[in-house]
């Protein structure tokens, strides 16, 4: 099988000939077609040069170049787009992800889907790093159920008919084992090393934790209810509108019954509250249905994956 490697880099320029070296002497040593795609995010170093430069002398390599700093996860989505191997690599250009885990990804490739890496080890600040991925990490795995110990490691591999079927927006990228299990794909976890950053400056830091939890909740969404909204919509909006008739019931008996002023009541205004909460999450449940309808039937977008036909079937 042909195995394309995709490595996002922003001001890396004290890394990438090293990291070329390291990955050519490995991937030359599997035997298999390889390309290797460097996707330079908007870098304001010298790092796009010293790509030209590797890419003039050695013909596997692929350099794309982005007009500005788009995020790491579009970064590996303009990869994937342009990515021709059975096998997609993913892997970071700081050094810390080891190449020589490659060829045991591909090994396990066999009989999985998808492989992640998992930095057991892991040489990075215990307060600024490695404790808020530890807390993500368990997160992620009781809300998608997809229980892996180290979400945010970028080492993984994936096979191309996975990865071509998925959209990634935001930071989603952390997300993609979650998201590709609705394929019912094969995932497994092995151990990789992982080295101290040595050069270069992290671009890591506690401010993406806010936007990985936001995006954590949209995984979610559409993990369980992209193909029905008004499943999702519905039942807090039936138990707010329900709430609120109760509220508004009970003091119209009260004033039916015993002729109590109920007009400056708070009990009333949060009863009418509720009540057209419970409309507005019901009307957006049937939006959302609709939505969903218009773009499935426009893009002629299926509802289920085939993994294989066999025997005689649609020509």
């Amino acid at each position: 099988m042909t195995v394309s490697v995709v490595i996002p880099l922003y001001n890396e320029e004290e890394n990438v000939r090293e990291l070329h070296g390291r990955l050519k002497a490995v991937l030359d040593a599997i035997g298999t077609d390889y390309e290797v795609l460097f996707i330079d995010d908007g870098s304001t170093d010298s790092t796009l040069t010293l790509l030209q430069d590797i890419q003039a002398r050695d013909n596997r390599i692929i350099v794309l170049s982005l007009r500005r700093n788009f995020g790491q996860t579009a970064a590996f989505a303009a990869g994937f787009d342009y990515s021709r191997g059975d096998i997609i690599v993913t892997m970071d250009g700081d050094l810390q992800n080891d190449p020589n885990d490659i060829p045991k990804l591909i090994e396990m490739m066999k009989d999985n889907d998808l492989v992640s890496g998992w930095r057991k080890k892991r040489k990075d600040p215990f307060l600024s790093r490695r404790l808020p991925s530890i807390m993500a990490n368990w997160l992620i795995s009781k809300v998608t159920g997809v229980n892996l110990h180290d979400y945010g490691c970028s080492l993984k591999a994936y096979k191309r008919d996975v990865i071509k079927n998925l959209k990634l927006y935001g930071e989603m990228h952390r997300f993609i084992p979650a998201v590709a299990s609705w394929y019912g794909v094969r995932i497994a976890e092995v151990e990789t090393t992982h080295h101290p950053r040595l050069r270069g400056k992290s671009k890591y830091g506690i401010s993406r934790t806010v936007r990985v939890v936001l995006d954590l909740i949209t995984v979610k969404f559409l993990q369980s209810f992209s193909t029905k909204p008004l499943q999702f919509f519905g039942p807090v909006g039936l138990f707010s509108g329900a709430l609120g008739f109760f509220i508004s019931l009970y003091l119209a008996l009260g004033k039916i019954f015993t002729g109590r002023e109920i007009g400056g009541r708070p009990l009333l205004l949060l009863g009418a509250l509720l009540i057209i909460v419970g409309i507005q999450f019901i009307g957006m449940g049937l939006l959302g249905e609709m939505m969903v309808r218009v773009y499935h039937e426009t893009q002629k977008k299926p509802i289920y994956v085939i993994k294989k036909v066999i025997g005689p079937g649609k020509q």
